[in-house]
């Protein structure tokens, strides 16, 4: 993602309705596990970080771009830069790992998913969301530097090769998905603009319409997995 983009999503991110219900969802599978060490991948400016920081996790945010790793440090974060395909971090050494909407940016997302696996403890938990549907695919995923949208079959196969046992998987923007679907097809760049209060606020309404109702398993915008490295 290119930098304008990156700061274009820090200035966003606290009160748009996509951020704020994503918070949410990684919120709702990391609360009941026991805190330890932690890696947010792709961080950008912490957003997500922060949200586990909040639940007691020891938190390294790694960030690509000088922007998002600015803004990071800027609000007080460990933050690194480095890239998702080659991780600093020793073996075996985190207890979670998350990368929500960061390996479809990358090109090679197989070695990612393997560093993810290498540095995972036996039983660390990774939370991990992707963009996926490729008839979705539009100007929107270029302007914002994706490599791919994926059928979900195809990214818990991607995990599962590097190792990682799925305990979830669920799709996310299930409700919207026919208004994304007629918005992408007339894309001439990235959606991601400042929508007005009214709009965020009825979008907000029907994201979390979703936590209510048992549509988890139908063709969304997005799929939301955790999983984990086996223990021995």
């Amino acid at each position: 993602m290119e930098g304008t983009e990156v700061r274009k999503l820090v200035e966003l991110e606290d009160d748009h309705w996509w951020y704020r219900e994503r918070r949410h969802l990684l919120h709702q599978r990391v609360r009941d596990l026991p805190p330890g060490d932690g890696l947010d991948i792709g961080a950008a400016g912490g957003g997500n970080t922060r949200v586990l920081q909040g639940l007691g996790w020891r938190m390294l945010a790694l960030e690509f771009t000088a922007e998002g790793a600015d803004v990071a440090h800027e609000r007080g974060l460990q933050v690194v830069r480095a890239d998702a395909q080659q991780l600093p971090v020793p073996d075996e050494s985190l207890d979670l790992v998350t990368a929500l909407d960061v390996l479809e940016h990358l090109p090679d997302h197989k070695r990612a998913a393997a560093e993810i696996y290498r540095v995972l403890r036996p039983g660390g938990v990774l939370v991990a969301a992707v963009p996926v549907d490729h008839r979705l695919w539009s100007e929107h995923d270029v302007a914002v530097g994706h490599e791919r949208r994926y059928e979900p079959r195809e990214f818990l196969a991607l995990l599962r090769e590097a190792g990682l046992e799925i305990i979830e998987a669920r799709s996310w923007m299930v409700l919207l998905r026919p208004a994304v679907a007629l918005r992408r097809r007339f894309s001439k760049g990235s959606d991601l603009d400042e929508p007005h209060p009214v709009v965020n606020a009825a979008l907000t309404g029907v994201v979390r319409l979703e936590r209510l109702l048992p549509v988890s398993r139908a063709p969304g915008v997005s799929v939301f997995v955790t999983a984990r490295r086996p223990r021995r």
